[in-house]
């Protein structure tokens, strides 16, 4: 165990890897086609740049001429390459996009992947406690260490901030300002996490909320964070929710919900709505189309994920509310990703001995990834204020 938890925490710890020589990777020069695509990002094998990848085994480019982002995110894994600026990286590759460019029969592969994503209702009543049980059920442990002390897993709003916890408190404040909460309101909470944003509204604007999640880890901390404050916390789908609300607010959650069943999350939450009520909506987006979400973040992160499109998710939407107000701070997220891996390697030496090195690096490469996504723009994060069609209230935004 001792000699596990040694070589994990080098590989976690320094991710300078200042202790590799180049020389090192000197026999493992890539094929052609690899480096010429590799260059449209700037990026070389080998190189002597922060960006630039260092392979220890040549496994990699097999990998990646097979299965793309996949097999380039598995190999990182696997320790078959390395990069001092992991995130610097991702956001080249990010930026030129190449992984809409994938080589080989790995253009097969993704293009089956997200064929599968358009085709199939992947996130299905049958299938939406998957990612629960996969990604939010791993280990309150890391998400203590990795998060703020709310547990805010969420973008959070760095307008006048300069650390994770103003910035998520930040954006706590910012949800209950946009819902005009008043004192006396019911909130239905469609995706709660751990109870933070539910303790937030119940505690600074005197609401009584009712929060959902398909986590069974998020219910029982939940309802601990939310002890004595007038808070219930349910383990159910969205699909199953009843009764009317003041406001309805969900953070974080739509990337789960899928194309194929926007209209009936939409339709089922404008039941929920009263009449003069809000809604405020919180999500990731894209730009791109193309459903589903990267093979590798959705098998070893989100699985059955999917990033909406804002044109999208105003179509899904305007059958049943007027959209209000629409704020985009997608940039935040690449400064709360990069606390999180700060908090999470600092915090290390302490998750060591329930986690082995494989998921240390697969943890790293899902927050540079996810970092690289948002700081080249290809990622947004939309705050989104929606109104039912039979409101007559006048709405005035605020930021």
């Amino acid at each position: 165990m001792t000699d596990k938890r040694s070589s994990v925490q080098a590989s976690v710890q320094s991710p300078s890897h200042a202790g590799i020589t180049h020389s090192h990777y000197l026999d493992t020069a890539p094929p052609k086609v690899l480096s010429n695509l590799l260059a449209h990002a700037d990026v070389r094998v080998n190189g002597d740049r922060p960006w630039d990848i260092q392979v220890s085994d040549p496994s990699v480019y097999a990998a990646v001429l097979t299965r793309g982002s996949l097999g380039f995110g598995e190999a990182y894994m696997d320790g078959y390459w390395e990069c001092h600026d992991l995130s610097g990286l991702m956001t080249r590759l990010m930026h030129a996009r190449l992984d809409e460019r994938p080589l080989g029969s790995a253009r097969l592969y993704i293009a089956m992947h997200y064929l599968k994503a358009r085709l199939l209702n992947l996130q299905s009543s049958s299938r939406a406690f998957q990612v629960g049980e996969q990604h939010y059920d791993i280990g309150n442990d890391l998400y203590e260490k990795m998060l703020d002390r709310h547990w805010c897993y969420s973008c959070g709003y760095w307008a006048e901030a300069d650390n994770l916890e103003d910035a998520q408190i930040a954006k706590l404040d910012l949800i209950c300002r946009k819902l005009k909460l008043k004192p006396g309101m019911t909130v239905l909470e469609v995706g709660c996490g751990w109870g933070s944003l539910a303790a937030y509204m119940a505690k600074h604007y005197g609401v009584k909320v009712h929060g959902i999640t398909i986590s069974k880890e998020q219910v029982k901390m939940a309802k601990e964070r939310c002890a004595g404050l007038p808070v219930d916390i349910e383990l159910i789908d969205y699909r199953e929710i009843q009764g009317q609300y003041d406001r309805v607010v969900s953070v974080g959650m739509f990337e789960h919900v899928g194309h194929k069943n926007y209209d009936t999350y939409f339709s089922t939450l404008s039941r929920c709505v009263k009449p003069d009520g809000l809604f405020l909506l919180h999500t990731i987006g894209t730009e791109q189309d193309g459903g589903g979400v990267d093979p590798w973040i959705d098998r070893y992160i989100f699985p059955n994920g999917e990033l909406p499109t804002l044109p999208k998710l105003v179509g899904s939407c305007k059958s049943y509310f007027n959209v209000e107000d629409l704020h985009n701070f997608g940039t935040d997220y690449d400064k709360t990703l990069m606390a999180w891996w700060d908090n999470f390697k600092s915090s290390w030496h302490s998750l060591a001995g329930n986690y082995d090195e494989r998921f240390a690096r697969m943890w790293r490469y899902y927050l540079m990834s996810c970092a690289g996504f948002f700081r080249s723009k290809r990622g947004q994060l939309w705050q989104v204020v929606l109104a039912p069609l039979e409101s007559q209230e006048v709405y005035r935004s605020v930021r």
